[in-house]
C-alpha cells in the first residue's frame, strides 16, 4: 500500500503476505552441522523481495527505492534479512512497492512516480530466497481503517460515556444484511493468492517458499486506543479479527501450496499502534518514528525479518 502521506486518513495497511523460498540442504546426523549447512545453502541466495508497503518500508530512512514510488527503505525487513544471511548486492533484489495487490505481482504497477515493473520477473530458475508481503490492498483493509477512524471520532469522548463500549459502527457497515463483505474479499483473495504461489513455484523450481503474516496492529485487551487511533471500541475488536482471518487464509493457502506460514503476529503481541513509543512495531495515525501511518517502523521492520529468520533457520 501507499503511504498515508499521500492518501490522507487513509491508512495503508500494505498488509500483505511475506513469501520467501529457499534452497534445502541436505539433513545431518549432527543438527550443527545441519543448521551450518542450511545456512550455506540460504546464503548463495539469489534473494528476490516482492510485496506491499508492509514489505517495502515507507519512510524508513534510507529511502533506496527505484522508482522512488514504491517508498522503498534499505531498513526494510528484506535487507535486514539479507544482512543477516550474509548475502552480496548483486544476489539480493527487492521489487517491493507501497500500493501493490496481487495483480501487480504479474503486471507493471504505476505509483505516481515512476513504473515498477511486474515484480515476478525479478524470478528466475537461479532464485533460492523469495519473499513477498501482499494481500492487505486487496482486501481493501486502507478503506476499511480510514472509514473506522472517522466513524470511531464519534467517540472520541468514550472516556465520560459507560454504555457504548460495544459499539461497531463500522463493523455493521460491513456485514449489513448479513453478510460479511471483508470475509468475503478475503475469500477471494485467497484464490488469487493460490495462483500466484503456483507461478513463483515455476519461475523458481528450486526454492522452498514461507508465506509470513501480518503483525499485530490493533491491542488484543482494551476498548480502545485513544487519539493515537480513534476508533470506536467494537471496531478495535473487529479489525483485530479480521486481520486474523487475513493471516488464516495465508496460512491456509501456504500449507495447501507446500509452502511454510511464518508468524509475526503472535511476536508482535503488545507492539501494536496503540502500545507506548518505545516499544510498538506500528506507528499510529501521528507517527513519533519515521514510518507511515500505521506502518511499520525499523523496530517493526526488524520483528519481522526476525521471525522470518527464525523460520528460515529452523
Amino acid at each position: 500500500m501507499g503511504p498515508l502521506a499521500r492518501t490522507g486518513m487513509g491508512v495503508a495497511l500494505a498488509c500483505g503476505v511475506l513469501v520467501t523460498a529457499v534452497s534445502i540442504g541436505q539433513s545431518s546426523d549432527n543438527s550443527d552441522k545441519s543448521d551450518q549447512s542450511n545456512n550455506k545453502e540460504i546464503s548463495k541466495g539469489p534473494y528476490v523481495a516482492l510485496g506491499d508497503s508492509y514489505t517495502s518500508g515507507p519512510k524508513i530512512p534510507p529511502q533506496t527505492a527505484t522508482p522512488a514510488g514504491c517508498d522503498r527503505s534499505g531498513r526494510n525487513y528484506p535487507a535486514l534479512v539479507a544482512k543477516e544471511l550474509g548475502l552480496k548486492a548483486a544476489d539480493f533484489r527487492d521489487v517491493s512497492c507501497s500500493g501493490a495487490t496481487i495483480s501487480d505481482l504479474t503486471t507493471p504497477q504505476s505509483t505516481g512516480n515512476g513504473t515498477n515493473p511486474a515484480q515476478l520477473s525479478a524470478l528466475n530458475t537461479d532464485t533460492r530466497l523469495v519473499t513477498l508481503g501482499i494481500g492487505g490492498n486487496d482486501i481493501g483493509f486502507s478503506s476499511m481503517i480510514t472509514k473506522c477512524v472517522g466513524t470511531g471520532t464519534l467517540f472520541k469522548l468514550a472516556e465520560r460515556v459507560t454504555d457504548i463500549t460495544d459499539k461497531a459502527p463500522c463493523e455493521e457497515k460491513y456485514t449489513s444484511g448479513g453478510t460479511d463483505k471483508v470475509a468475503q474479499k478475503i475469500s477471494a483473495t485467497g484464490d488469487r493468492l493460490a495462483r500466484t504461489l503456483t507461478e513463483i513455484q515455476r519461475r523458481a523450481p528450486e526454492a522452498r517458499v514461507y508465506v509470513v503474516g501480518y503483525p499485530s496492529i490493533l491491542p488484543a485487551k482494551g476498548t480502545r486506543c485513544g487519539r493515537g487511533l480513534p476508533i470506536a471500541p467494537g471496531d478495535v475488536k473487529f479489525l483485530r479479527e479480521k486481520q486474523q482471518e487475513l493471516n488464516t487464509m495465508l496460512g491456509e493457502r501456504a500449507r495447501a501450496a507446500g509452502a511454510t506460514y511464518v508468524d509475526t503476529f503472535t511476536p508482535s503481541a503488545g507492539h501494536d499502534a496503540c502500545s507506548p513509543a518505545a516499544t510498538r512495531w506500528i506507528e499510529p495515525l501521528k507517527p513519533s518514528s519515521p514510518a507511515a501511518m500505521v506502518h511499520p517502523n525499523e523496530r517493526g521492520e526488524q520483528g519481522m525479518a526476525n521471525a522470518v529468520l527464525s523460520t528460515v533457520k529452523s
